[in-house]
């Protein structure tokens, strides 16, 4: 109960303070942007960089988003919390970004990435559990590594939300604002990807590699 109200507490402050910051965005006060930029600018370059790759995309995503949201703030109707729109804005520039360079490589096709499963739901090979070796300092960074690898091969759309969930701590329903999906579809993709992750790194912690390294570097 307790838990429940502080984190109605915090969601009303979070609302209260994007009120006053679109106000000032709207009535083009001198140091609106400069607000913006403060409140928004670390979860903004976090998304950017997990979709489009590089840091420099990233940095240019990010300025074309702030400026996009400066120049349209007139445009926003309150129909969708204002972080949910920005963070629109930010992923959309930064999926032009990804068609328009071709930073990555081809995306990763879950459909033939994904563990496989029995009638039953129940993994037909089984899964390794490599959770013990991230207690290990060496293994720590080769799981920073392979996590980094997987995060990049998945399709823009599957890692979005899954940063947006994960990382920025949305709810499905912001998310689905965000991209314009249902619910369900947000998910299926969070869900998918997250087992695509687990399989990945399931692989990259225990190749015979992935162990000489461990053990070279420890």
């Amino acid at each position: 109960m307790l838990a429940d109200a502080q984190g109605r507490e915090a969601a009303s402050t979070r609302i209260d303070r994007d009120d006053l910051l679109v106000k000032a965005l709207q009535r083009r006060e001198p140091a609106a942007a400069e607000r913006l930029v403060a409140t928004y600018g670390d979860r903004a370059y976090r998304l950017a960089s997990g979709i489009a790759g590089s840091a420099r995309d990233a940095e240019e995503v990010v300025q074309d988003a702030f400026w996009t949201v400066v120049r349209k703030i007139d445009t926003f109707r309150g129909e969708s919390a204002f972080g949910s729109w920005f963070y629109r804005i930010v992923a959309n520039a930064a999926y032009q970004k990804v068609r328009g360079g071709q930073s990555r490589r081809g995306d990763l096709s879950l459909d033939d990435a994904l563990p496989l499963f029995d009638e039953q739901g129940r993994h037909v090979a089984p899964i390794a559990d490599w959770s013990a070796s991230v207690e290990d300092h060496a293994a720590q960074t080769e799981l920073r590594v392979a996590l980094t690898s997987a995060l990049n091969e998945l399709p823009p759309d599957y890692r979005t939300a899954l940063l947006l969930r994960d990382v920025e701590g949305l709810s499905n329903l912001q998310i689905a604002e965000v991209l314009g999906v249902s619910v369900p579809t947000v998910k299926s993709r969070v869900h998918r990807t997250r087992l695509l992750l687990r399989k990945q790194l399931g692989a990259a912690m225990t190749t015979p590699d992935a162990a000489t390294a461990a053990r070279s570097d420890a």
